[in-house]
């Protein structure tokens, strides 16, 4: 069974940079009222009018060789595993990233704190959410308006209809080199994130609300009965 490491890897950029080796993933498909010119212009306008979304996604991995591989183009990057499940989320920093299939793992963060489950070991890792989120990939969708103060935004052309964007991170400590973020008249489809090692995520998202209703208290976390407990 797989555990908190084979978690995916924009939660990577959000937990390692709180201390933690597990990773998580998110992202969201949502309406714009108007058609934009750039991918850049269509990401700001997702962060200025969307507080909260949920939805579902779809998470591959693509492993890249390895560092001794030939130069000849023999050995090529490989794609990993396959996993989906569901999200809310509610900015600045609440979220809950369900990974669904192929087994059952859940991070989840009421704005002070960041909690990982896995069900089947019965575990939950807590860690202090902190300022970490604000640099992270992760802030793209669950942090603040601010996200020229953490990236440097750069269209990328339009590919298969989609007009892309790249994000580098500005810190220098941060686990990832760019996110990818793919827009289709103001709805966003996809993401990739590139990690420093040459590894890829792809992400893409469906059934996807934006500002539903939520419940006081949707993301205080509750651990499960009889479930280990560990303080990062």
């Amino acid at each position: 069974m797989p555990g908190a490491n084979a978690l995916g890897s924009l939660g990577r950029g959000l937990v390692r940079s709180l201390g933690v080796t597990m990773v998580g993933a998110a992202a969201l498909l949502v309406s714009a009222p108007a058609a934009f010119a750039s991918g850049t212009e269509q990401l700001k306008a997702f962060v200025a009018q969307v507080q909260s979304a949920r939805g579902d996604f779809v998470q591959r991995e693509v492993k890249a060789p390895p560092k001794n591989a030939p130069a000849s183009g023999s050995v090529v990057a490989t794609v990993g595993g396959t996993s989906s499940g569901t999200f809310v989320f509610a900015r600045p920093g609440k979220f809950i990233w369900t990974y669904e299939k192929p087994y059952t793992q859940v991070l989840q963060a009421d704005g002070d704190s960041l909690y990982v489950y896995d069900k089947d070991l019965n575990q939950v890792t807590i860690r202090k959410l902190g300022g970490a989120l604000g640099a992270s990939p992760a802030a793209i969708l669950f942090g603040s308006n601010d996200l020229e103060k953490n990236f440097t935004l750069r269209d990328a052309g339009v590919k298969g209809g989609i007009d892309w964007l790249e994000l580098t991170p500005k810190a220098r400590d941060t686990q990832f080199q760019s996110v990818g973020i793919g827009f289709r008249d103001g709805n966003l489809e996809a993401m990739e994130l590139h990690d420093v090692f040459g590894n890829v995520t792809l992400l893409t998202f469906s059934n996807i609300q934006k500002n539903p209703a939520l419940k006081p208290g949707s993301f205080k976390f509750t651990v499960p009965k009889g479930a280990d407990v560990i303080n990062g």
